[in-house]
């Protein structure tokens, strides 16, 4: 499969996550080893496992091809504004 352009990865966290502030870092320079930072509310309330689970629910596919490895960061803004 292709490499993750920056564009497509942002697109499908952004339709899974309409409010939130992404920040994308590609790891290798070859788009298939990234680092996201995701705030958004829809993580209120939730565990790191159950954040982590949602985005790999909105990569679906993706995680099995075209991104071999993705870091995550995901907080609240409350969170955000903390750190």
């Amino acid at each position: 499969m292709d490499a993750m352009s920056e564009d497509r990865l942002r697109n499908l966290l952004l339709h899974a996550f309409p409010d939130a502030d992404i920040n994308l870092e590609d790891l290798t320079g070859t788009h298939d080893h990234w680092r996201a930072r995701i705030v958004s509310n829809a993580f209120a309330g939730l565990s790191a496992v159950a954040r982590h689970r949602m985005v790999y629910k909105a990569l679906q596919q993706e995680m099995h091809g075209p991104i071999h490895a993705l870091a995550l960061d995901t907080i609240t803004p409350e969170e955000a504004v903390q750190a």
